[in-house]
Formats: C-alpha cells, sequence, structure tokens
C-alpha cells in the first residue's frame, strides 16, 4: 500500500505539459510594448534588406558573377533566420508566452538549421577569398556559377542532416513540471534541460553541433592566416590595401556572426552562474544582428549592389 502511494504521489508530481512559455526581458515586462517599436522596425529592416539584394542580384545580370551568388546564399540564409522567430513578436506586441511543445521543436530546428547554413556559407565565402587575392584575374574562371552552385547545395544539405536529428531527439524526451524558456525563441540546449527523462543523447548531440559550428570559425580562422599571408608577399602596398579590401566585408560578416553564437554556445554548455539578462541579450544579437546588418555590410561596401539599389530607387521616385 506504501509503495502503491508513492507511485502516486510521483506520477501526480510529474504532469506531462504539451505548452512552454517564452520569456520577455525580464524586469522589463511593463515596457514591452515600448521595446517592440525598436524590434518591429530591425525586423522589418532585416527582412527588406534581405529581399532587395536578392532582387537586385536576380534582375541585374551585371552582377551574375561568383561574389554575388554567394551573397544571394548568405542573404536566403539571413532571410531564413529572421522568418524563423515571430515568437518575439508576439511576445512584446500582445505578450503571448505560450507556445506549444510541436512549434517549439519545429522553430528550433529551423533557427539550428538556418544557422548551420549561414556558418557554412562564411566558410565557403573565406577559402574563396584566397583565388580573389592569390589570383584575381583568373576568379571568374576558377569559380564558375556551376561550381559555386554545387558547393553551396553540397554544404546547405550537410546543415539540414547535420541538425535533423535534433527535433526527433527532443520529441522523444519527456516534459514535466518545468515548462518556462530561458529566451523568446526556443534553442535546443534550453528545450532539453525542461525534460524530466534521460536527456544525455540530446546533451552530447547537441554539443557535437555547436561543436562542428565552432569548427567552421576556426577554419575560416585559418584561411585568412593564409589569406593574411599572401597579401603580405605583394610587393606594392597598393596592391597589398587593395587585396585586403577584397575580404573586408565579409571579415565584418564573419565576426557579427560568429561572436554571439559562440558566446551563447559556451555559456549554455560551460557556464554555471548564467544572468538572464546578458544570455536574451545575447541571444537578442544572434538572431536579430546578422540579417540585419550583413545587407547593410555589403551594400556600403560593394559599390555595384550600392549603385544598381540607388538606381532602381530613383526609376520609381520619377
Amino acid at each position: 500500500m506504501r509503495d502503491l502511494f508513492v507511485m502516486f504521489s510521483l506520477n501526480t508530481s510529474e504532469v506531462e505539459i504539451s505548452t512552454f512559455l517564452l520569456v520577455g526581458i525580464p524586469g522589463f515586462e511593463s515596457v514591452h510594448i515600448w521595446i517592440s517599436i525598436p524590434i518591429c522596425f530591425m525586423y522589418l529592416l532585416a527582412t527588406l534588406g534581405n529581399c532587395t539584394t536578392l532582387f537586385v542580384i536576380r534582375t541585374e545580370s551585371s552582377l551574375h558573377e561568383p561574389v554575388y551568388y554567394f551573397l544571394s546564399m548568405l542573404a536566403l540564409s539571413d532571410l531564413g533566420l529572421s522568418l524563423s522567430f515571430p515568437s518575439m513578436l508576439r511576445i512584446f506586441l500582445f505578450n503571448a508566452m505560450e507556445i506549444s511543445a510541436d512549434a517549439c521543436i519545429a522553430q528550433e530546428f529551423f533557427i539550428h538549421g538556418f544557422t548551420g547554413m549561414e556558418s557554412s556559407m562564411l566558410l565557403i565565402m573565406s577559402f574563396d577569398c584566397f583565388p580573389a587575392i592569390f589570383n584575381p584575374l583568373r576568379y571568374n574562371s576558377i569559380l564558375t556559377s556551376s561550381r559555386i552552385l554545387h558547393r553551396g547545395l553540397i554544404f546547405d544539405i550537410k546543415s539540414i542532416l547535420l541538425v535533423l536529428p535534433l527535433p526527433f531527439t527532443l520529441n522523444r524526451l519527456r516534459y514535466c513540471n518545468k515548462h518556462l524558456l530561458s529566451h523568446f525563441y526556443c534553442l535546443h540546449q534550453d528545450v532539453m534541460k525542461l525534460a524530466c527523462s534521460d536527456n544525455r543523447v540530446n546533451f552530447y548531440y547537441g554539443l557535437f553541433v555547436s561543436l562542428c559550428m565552432m569548427s567552421d570559425s576556426v577554419f575560416i580562422a585559418v584561411s585568412y592566416v593564409f589569406n593574411l599571408k599572401t597579401v603580405l608577399g605583394i610587393a606594392s602596398h597598393g596592391e597589398q590595401v587593395k587585396a585586403l579590401n577584397t575580404c573586408v566585408s565579409h571579415i565584418c560578416a564573419v565576426l557579427i556572426f560568429f561572436v554571439p553564437i559562440i558566446t551563447l554556445a559556451t555559456i549554455h554548455h560551460f557556464a554555471k552562474h548564467k544572468s538572464p539578462l546578458a544570455m536574451i541579450l545575447i541571444a537578442d544579437a544572434f538572431l536579430l544582428v546578422p540579417p540585419l546588418m550583413n545587407p547593410i555590410v555589403y551594400c556600403v561596401k560593394s559599390w555595384q549592389i550600392r549603385v544598381k539599389v540607388l538606381e532602381k530607387l530613383s526609376l520609381k521616385s520619377k
């Protein structure tokens, strides 16, 4: 009888849940509606900027060159990343914090998937800076359109296959009692910590995925060591500056993307004492800043895109 009572107590204390609660910004709940204004502006600007980049490159035949195909794939990844977190707008605009477990797991898959795709694109672009510096005259013949699309497709498939097990491993877990997430969107590391069943597989595979994405940043750093060595081997100072100028925008994109993601992954896996506000701000930077800044960086840096955008705006104004 006593054993039956214990089993009943355990069963009633572990009520399985089907919805999670997303968190806004702790301590600023009363001004969420005002915070939604800059967030909505950033969200719309990021979506508009990436759509404009894709439209200009698609419609201008003069931009059908290798470097702009890379920018198109980067813009697609940014656009997908921007469209993966509508829950943020729901929280700040309507105070709607609930999200179903299935929707949360789906959102987690798309966020990690598009993050992996963008990481892969930045890695490919870093490798392709070398022929642009070392042999710029033969750059277009070395990197043909078919080669670029082939590489992009292979790396995108790799990124999708890498994160594909994540939703299945999360779906097999049981979630009871705890249902408050640490961010206003769903991340794998955050969701698995709410499970009341064994989540060791999720932890180690999530760590493996994080290390794979971090390894992209290591390979990018190594590629730029070789790029810098090549630049320093150029005799003329003017040619050195020109060669470095070729990859400045890409270096900015790499820093904008990898600094917050590596910081967030490191804190999730290794930090013992975490500041909720710091975690949320880093998570904001992880999802909002790259899709917003990449179109601005490349539009300012690439005079070809800037000129074409201004031409289209001037034609519409007439």
